[in-house]
């Protein structure tokens, strides 16, 4: 009878140590994401209003652009995560027409908020669910959201260049 109740205490131990293991990741997770919104309001802050509509070359998009696409993607991916419809349709961020810098902050601030407030309703189970992706990549939930942050911070990354080229200093690399 002890050995029973020695395994089952065992057992109990072991699965909250484990449930709270992926609390933690999941936490960190979201802490890294506010990280990525700080650091990117940083970006959207240091850029001249006039600088909004700067294209290094005519085919690349502008910087109000760059920001707004890094926005839809936030909330298509974290759609796709979710299995909740967008509040935006695929494309329709990026297409917004009032590209002023007030206006381009609010929608970018907003799409962090969105991924954020996703992750933070998600369990830890939820994350580790299978989704289609893109209509054809098999992944976790969890691995959709590590898309997304990549996605976000390639194109933060592209932002470097257009403050460079408005005469704007980019700010200090925020890895913590």
């Amino acid at each position: 009878m002890k050995t029973i109740k020695l395994f089952l205490s065992l057992a109990c131990l072991l699965v909250m140590l484990g449930t709270a293991k992926a609390q933690t990741a999941a936490s960190v997770k979201i802490a890294e994401w506010e990280r990525a919104k700080a650091y990117t309001k940083e970006y959207l802050d240091a850029m001249p209003e006039s600088g909004y509509a700067l294209k290094p070359t005519p085919e690349m998009r502008s910087f109000a652009e760059q920001m707004l696409h890094l926005t839809d993607a936030n909330y298509g991916f974290t759609a796709t995560a979710t299995g909740e419809k967008s509040p935006f349709a695929l494309g329709a961020v990026e297409k917004i027409t009032d590209k002023s810098k007030a206006n381009v902050t609010k929608e970018v601030m907003a799409g962090y908020d969105y991924v954020i407030a996703a992750l933070k309703k998600m369990t830890p189970a939820q994350l580790e669910e299978k989704v289609k992706f893109m209509g054809r990549f098999e992944m976790t939930k969890d691995m959709v959201f590590t898309k997304d942050f990549e996605h976000q911070t390639h194109h933060r990354g592209q932002a470097t260049v257009y403050l460079r080229l408005a005469g704007a200093k980019p700010p200090q690399e925020k890895l913590f």
